[in-house]
Formats: structure tokens, sequence, C-alpha cells
């Protein structure tokens, strides 16, 4: 059996829980660096959908931020489609 690693992180969700994600992708946007993260359900990669964080590199870690506009999230999204288009 092949299995793949994948870099994960953990948030908060609104109910307080501690969720971990999966890192499926990562991008640069004006100069801003995020990652596409998939939530990870007994150790499996979730299909219900992936969510964009930005990313705070410090050294060989990071961090991650929400993006806490609706504005500022449609934007990115918006742009890291149209890289996957390309």
């Amino acid at each position: 059996m092949d299995t793949k690693e994948y870099v994960t992180f953990t948030i908060t969700a609104k109910d307080g829980s501690e969720v971990e994600m999966a890192v499926v992708d990562e991008f640069d946007f004006e100069k801003e660096h995020y990652v596409v993260g998939a939530v990870i359900k007994n150790d499996e990669i979730s299909q219900e959908g992936c969510y964009i964080y930005r990313a705070v590199i410090s050294g060989d870690d990071f961090t991650v931020e929400k993006i806490r506009r609706d504005f500022d999230y449609r934007r990115i999204s918006k742009a890291y489609l149209e890289m996957e288009d390309e």
C-alpha cells in the first residue's frame, strides 16, 4: 500500500474544537504566501472541500492565519483557481 505523507497544521473551529488539516497546495499572491488545506478525518483527507489560509513562515516552520475579510478571501480564491487553470 502506497501512503502519501502530508504537512499538517491545526486550526480552531468556530465551536472551539481543534481540526487537523493537510496542506494540499501552496501559492504566492500579491507578495503573500498561502496554503490550501483539507480536513483530515480518520487519517484520510476529506473530499468535502479545501480552505485557503495565509501562511506566516518562520524558518522551517509556519503558522496559518484565517483570511478574515470575505472580499479578500473571494479575491484570493479566484486568483488561486485561475492559477490552477493554467
